[in-house]
Parts: C-alpha cells; sequence; structure tokens
C-alpha cells in the first residue's frame, strides 16, 4: 500500500476548484495523462456519481472508473478508484486562503495483479505523479486562456 499526500495553493475560487475537480469529465483539459473521461451516472454531480477515465497510452485496458462517495461541496471529496491495475480511495480537500484555495490530497493506493511486484516504484513516484496533476490543475486554473 502506498500512501500519496500533498497540497497546492491555487489562486482561484474555492467554489471554482471544487467544481472544476469535482467533475471527472474536466480533467482531460488539465491533465495531459488522461485522454478521456465520461459520467456514468446522471447529473447532478454528487454523491454517488460515477465516472471512467482512459490514461494516455492504455486504452480500454487502463479504464479507470472512479466513484464519489462523499461530496461536501466546496470543502471536501472523498473518492475509490478502480483499474485492472490499481485500487485508490482517499479525500480531497480544499480551503479558502485569502483569495485562493488550498487543495489538500490523502490518498491510500494498491497496485492489484502482476503489478503489485511495482509497488516500490509506486511508494517512490507517486508522491511526484500526484503533485504533478495537481500543479497542472493548478496552471489551468491560472491560466490566461480560462
Amino acid at each position: 500500500m502506498a500512501r500519496i499526500t500533498g497540497e497546492v495553493l491555487i489562486d482561484a475560487a474555492i467554489t471554482e476548484v471544487f467544481d472544476t475537480v469535482a467533475d471527472e469529465r474536466n480533467e482531460p483539459r488539465y491533465n495531459p495523462r488522461i485522454v478521456r473521461a465520461e459520467m456514468l451516472t446522471h447529473e447532478p454531480v454528487g454523491a454517488g456519481s460515477r465516472f471512467v477515465a482512459e490514461p494516455k497510452g492504455l486504452g480500454a485496458r487502463g479504464r479507470m472508473v472512479l466513484e464519489m462517495v462523499e461530496y461536501q461541496r466546496p470543502h471536501r471529496l472523498h473518492n475509490v478508484i478502480c483499474s485492472s491495475y490499481a485500487h485508490a480511495h482517499g479525500t480531497l480537500t480544499f480551503a479558502e486562503t485569502g483569495g485562493g484555495t488550498r487543495l489538500r490530497w490523502d490518498w491510500a493506493m494498491r497496485l492489484v495483479g502482476p503489478m503489485r511486484v511495482l509497488t516500490p516504484v509506486l511508494v517512490f513516484v507517486g508522491p511526484r505523479w500526484e503533485r504533478r496533476n495537481w500543479v497542472d490543475l493548478k496552471n489551468y486554473l491560472e491560466g490566461p486562456s480560462r
């Protein structure tokens, strides 16, 4: 099991950050490692919403299903993510900081099946990958093209 935690400050309103993150369909806009994401359940986004996302280069075999088990707008999300190679669950918390938002993540992740032998690699690189994801969100929300 790998524990992946961290935080990033984003110069955007808490509701904008929360709503962007809560709707998984937005992830391909800021994360170049996700090529497609769609909602499997009906609108609106909230507790019980399910999404499917496809990582770049993995196609259908890399498909990840995300279920939102807790939705406390605009402060907290608890998600469960399952794929053929990994299972993860964790929380994302959002706090106002002046004019911006502090986004914190706390994930427990485990590789499954044949991939489980790579757990030591995940422990080492996982925190950097996750931080890169949220820095990409920061750049997207703070960028001039928004």
